[in-house]
């Protein structure tokens, strides 16, 4: 018998049999949901007081619907009940080879717990909250996508963070001249120039990706910090660009909570909306995205069947570097309508978390990326209330987040076989 087998669990009349990792694991996730249980009896309860409440309706909404008070103690104990009991089942062996789904349940009920301690003796705005979560979540589900088509056709793009910073950059200025759509459509040719470069490096040249995509990043940051100084900090009027006002989808749109997060927003969320569902299709029902997929699982084999490697792994780069670079418009013409340095903080490195931990499936990027945003609006909610958590922990959140997604929750998510790899026609 083999060291691997330390155990079985009994599940009705099955037997499975359990590896030191898997028990390894379990063991570690139990004590994980202990302690956040220890966290919410012994710091959360002694100080709260009074209910919590809920708003779940905006004063614009159709239709109000009153908001939910719960006890704040008791909803408290409830919560770090349930944490302890999936605890002590980890701990247990119980629920082993399911570990990552009890132990996002785990997460998920903390978040509800610090929730419910944030907002004791005051209002908590949960649908504005999750409103911010789909708009902040749109940087980092472009930037997924963005990740998704080169990576399915071989090409490692790392290089979105550059991508994104130049769509801003781009966006505000030819937005402040001639408007917010021109702005939106030189925002997205600078992502696909970008993208150019990695693909002529990368597939011509056969520079090493990660090595490109760090370079593109650097370039990117250095030129759009000499042109803020020297252009936009001299000529004020090319850094006040108009911002593109959310839309409300007649009848969907009062909709409650559902209308408010999906059915009003900006055209830029709702392009993110369907460049999701047109990534899904095209990757997966059409013959383009066959040969992509082909060629980013093995060229060798593709190139035999007359498929142009160069050229699909041109096209997928490209097309990958526009929807970087509309995602870049975002920070600018979707939000605040001017360009500061470094102004995307990371958020298309997050936005490769979101396509591993989506296992490089658009859909999957997306519902990633929507637990990153709701990390960033829990946190901008949590300082206009005033917790007694300092700010700069706050801010931490949504990285502390992409740690521990893509340290511990990401399972067996497994990248195309040729990722990164160089092809040479023979």
């Amino acid at each position: 018998m083999t060291a691997a087998v330390e155990s079985y669990e009994v599940t009705g009349r099955k037997s499975k049999i359990l590896s030191r990792s898997q028990i390894r694991k379990a063991r570690i996730s139990g004590i994980a949901l202990f302690l956040m249980a220890a966290v919410i009896m012994l710091v959360f309860v002694p100080a709260v007081s009074g209910v919590s409440t809920f708003g779940i309706s905006t004063v614009t909404d159709f239709i109000q619907l009153s908001p939910i008070s719960v006890p704040s103690a008791g909803s408290l104990w409830i919560l770090a009940g349930v944490l302890a009991f999936l605890g002590t089942s980890q701990f247990m062996r119980g629920f082993q080879t399911k570990t990552t789904i009890f132990l996002g349940i785990g997460f998920f009920v903390f978040v509800l717990a610090m929730m419910v301690w944030a907002s004791s003796g005051q209002q908590f705005s949960l649908v504005s909250m999750l409103t911010a979560t789909v708009a902040r979540s749109t940087p980092i589900a472009l930037g997924a996508l963005s990740g998704i088509l080169c990576e399915r056709s071989g090409v490692v793009n790392i290089g979105i963070e550059g991508m994104l910073l130049g769509g801003a950059f781009t966006g505000v200025v030819m937005g402040s001249l001639l408007g917010g759509w021109i702005g939106l459509v030189a925002a997205t040719l600078t992502g696909g120039i970008l993208a150019l470069l990695l693909a002529v490096l990368s597939v011509n040249f056969r520079v090493d990706q990660i090595i490109i995509g760090v370079v593109i990043n650097i370039l990117v940051l250095g030129l759009t910090s000499f042109l803020t100084s020297q252009l936009l900090l001299k000529n004020p009027s090319l850094n006040d660009a108009p911002i593109f006002p959310s839309i409300k989808i007649p009848v969907l749109g009062d909709i409650p909570i559902i209308g408010p997060m999906f059915f009003n927003q900006t055209v830029i969320v709702y392009g993110m909306f369907l460049l999701v569902g047109l990534t899904t299709f095209f990757l997966f029902r059409t013959r383009w995205g066959l040969r992509t997929r082909s060629v980013g699982e093995n060229p060798k084999a593709a190139d035999s069947l007359g498929i142009s490697v160069a050229k699909v792994r041109y096209l997928a780069v490209v097309y990958g570097g526009m929807v970087g670079g509309f995602a870049g418009a975002w920070f600018t013409l979707g939000t605040v309508g001017r360009f500061d340095e470094g102004m995307t903080g990371g958020r298309g490195f997050i936005g490769l978390a979101a396509m591993i931990f989506g296992g490089w499936n658009p859909i999957g990027a997306f519902l990633a990326s929507l637990v990153f945003g709701f990390s960033d609006s829990l946190q901008q909610k949590f300082a206009v209330l005033e917790t007694p958590i300092p700010t700069e922990f706050l801010a931490m959140a949504p990285y502390l987040v992409t740690i521990i997604v893509v340290a511990g929750l990401v399972g067996r998510a497994r990248p195309p076989a040729a990722d990164g790899q160089p092809f040479e026609k023979q």
